[in-house]
């Protein structure tokens, strides 16, 4: 490949790499939102993690609030998720394969109030969950 042909290249780098983060942000009618996906949240049952389940949520946001301006912030509401899940555990009786989607949103929006600002997030959508193990653990 020639020198000026690279320069060329790296000039559409950004862009391309710019791709992945805009399809996990959109903007709709009621406001803009941005997905998180892949936190790992445990299934404690008896004092003991029976399981783990990934979920993916969708943060709808309000105010004044832009993806990229929450996107700093995601950290914080992972780490303020799985802090929680530990604390107070999300756990659905009977059933070591999902969580409660109620009490999750409830602790992000608190979470989110601290952490964003009151307004920025509207509300906590679970979009999907995905157990680590399906067998040999209890389905009610």
């Amino acid at each position: 490949m020639r020198r000026r042909d690279l320069i060329a290249a790296s000039a559409l780098l950004p862009a391309a790499l710019a791709t992945p983060t805009a399809a996990s942000e959109k903007s709709s009618q009621a406001g803009a939102v941005l997905n998180i996906s892949g936190v790992g949240l445990p299934v404690i049952a008896n004092g003991r993690i029976q399981n783990y389940v990934f979920v993916s949520l969708r943060l709808h946001l309000g105010g004044s609030a832009t993806p990229e301006s929450v996107r700093p912030k995601e950290a914080y509401l992972r780490d303020a998720l799985v802090r929680a899940g530990h604390r107070t555990p999300f756990t659905v009786a009977n059933d070591w394969t999902r969580l409660d989607a109620a009490a999750l949103s409830a602790s992000l929006m608190r979470s989110a109030t601290a952490i964003v600002g009151r307004g920025a997030v509207t509300r906590v959508e679970i979009v999907a969950q995905a157990p680590r193990r399906r067998t040999g653990v209890r389905a009610g």
